[in-house]
């Protein structure tokens, strides 16, 4: 597998610029918003605890949101690297393009409700499922397919998918185990083949 060329600070800025611009193109109204400061996030961070039982006690410092045609970012935004970023608004994309084709309330009422909000939330997986396979590829593309290869990084996945972040959204493990090692399979094979 051929390694990737390095990229410079510069160039990995403006390639966040660009994808930001993208977005404002592909969605008017699109709006980057500081998490911490936001009201009805503040909200949402007290009620995932109480529902997650402190699983998720991290929603305002560590996790991106996207709600609508609004991403709303943690504290630290500005200071992760720019490819990791990068990776980061490729994923919230497929949220930002989702809400488009469904709409606010049965976007909300599929992700948060159907058929349970906790531990067999079908939907709220197979959406998310769709997000972070892009993080996958976005990872893979970036920064390395070693990044995406390493055990840690599926076992994270399974993590996100089977553990208190999302509610316990999927109770399968072995289900996200091989949509990922399907999806690394495919992202390598494409890796080998010759351009064009």
């Amino acid at each position: 597998m051929p390694r990737l060329p390095p990229w410079s600070d510069a160039r990995a800025e403006e390639a966040y610029r660009a994808l930001l611009a993208e977005m404002a193109a592909e969605f008017p109204g699109f709006r980057l918003l500081g998490k911490a400061s936001a009201p009805s996030q503040l909200l949402i961070h007290g009620l995932l605890v109480l529902v997650t039982l402190g699983g998720q006690r991290h929603y305002l410092t560590r996790y991106v949101t996207t709600l609508g045609r609004r991403v709303y970012v943690p504290p630290d935004w500005a200071r992760r690297p720019p490819l990791e970023r990068i990776c980061t608004l490729r994923h919230e994309r497929v949220h930002l393009r989702q809400f488009a084709r469904l709409g606010l309330v049965p976007m909300a009422v599929l992700y948060l409700l159907l058929p349970l909000p906790v531990g067999l939330a079908y939907f709220r997986m197979r959406l998310e499922r769709e997000a972070y396979e892009e993080s996958v590829r976005a990872t893979f593309e970036l920064l390395g397919p070693e990044r995406v290869l390493d055990p840690t990084y599926r076992r994270y996945l399974v993590a996100v998918f089977c553990g208190g972040a999302y509610g316990w959204m999927w109770p399968f493990p072995a289900a996200i185990e091989r949509w990922f090692d399907g999806l690394c399979a495919e992202l390598v094979a494409g890796a080998g083949s010759p351009p064009g």
